[in-house]
Order: structure tokens, then sequence, then C-alpha cells
């Protein structure tokens, strides 16, 4: 979560513009996505990522000074009891300091704003066969020193 209004940013100066951390579960409609009968010619994230409950946080908020480098977090994602992902924050495509600073780059990023990392660890449509979520099913998105994130899916 941004701390204060930010544009431009360094990535050396970025991660002082970070107010706290929190668990997110970064939910997509692979259907909405990908499917060329809802998503159109080409396959887009934002519709298919927008929806009502589809990006829950947390079970906290941990200030920022509490945390002095996120890229030794560790995080695990765990499906109805089966571990999907066990890695460190490190291992991510992006870290925090660059996500900020590209983020805003030409952007100003509001006070208060969520940035989410995302990870291709706990994506179900990657598995063969792709194991996608369901009524019923139960996930946990757990950081070190933050806590863990337990939601269900419920089809409205």
């Amino acid at each position: 979560m941004i701390a204060r209004d930010c544009k431009d940013v360094s990535e050396a100066d970025a991660l002082s513009y970070v107010a706290a951390y929190t668990c997110g579960n970064d939910i997509s409609s692979r259907k909405l996505q990908r499917d060329p009968a809802f998503a159109g010619r080409i396959p887009q994230w934002g519709f298919s990522k927008g929806f009502d409950t589809f990006a829950p946080l947390g079970p906290v908020l941990v200030n920022a000074s509490l945390i002095e480098d996120p890229s030794k977090l560790h995080l695990k994602t765990i499906v109805d009891g089966n571990v999907r992902q066990d890695e460190s924050v490190a291992d991510l495509l992006f870290d925090c300091a660059y996500l900020i600073s590209y983020l805003s780059s030409g952007t100003t990023l509001e006070k208060g704003s969520i940035i989410m990392t995302g990870t291709p660890g706990g994506v179900g449509a990657g598995l063969n066969p792709p194991k996608y979520l369901v009524p019923g099913t139960v996930m946990e998105v757990n950081i070190s020193k933050i806590g863990t994130l337990r939601n269900g899916v419920k089809f409205a």
C-alpha cells in the first residue's frame, strides 16, 4: 500500500513510499480472459480480474517499518490443502521497488493505492491438466511476517 502520492520514483527511493504490506489473492476468470467468445479476439487481463470479490486482501496491514526487506519474505499458496507455491518473494519476476518505480513512471500513484505483484506459481491454468477454481474451493495465501489470507469460491 502506497504511503503518499508519488510519481517518477527511482528504484532506490521506491520502498520509502510503502505504507504497509499485506497478502492478496489475484483471481482471474480465465474464460473471460482467453475465450474469444467472451474476451474478443485478443486476450485481455483487466476485465477478467475486476469483478467484485476477485482481489481479496488481508488478513492485516503490516507497517512497512516492520519489514526491512520485502524480498526476504516467504510466500506460500495452498489450494484445497495442496501447496501450489512455496518460494521466496525474491523469486518473483519483479521486486517491490521495481514495480513502484515502473508503475509511477509518468503516472501518480496516490496515497492508499494497492499494488498486487502477481505471481505465476499458484496459477491453476498452468497445470497439466489445468485445475480451475470451482465453488467450494478454499485458497490460502501466506506471507511470512504478515499472515494468511483465506478465502473460498462461490459463484454469483
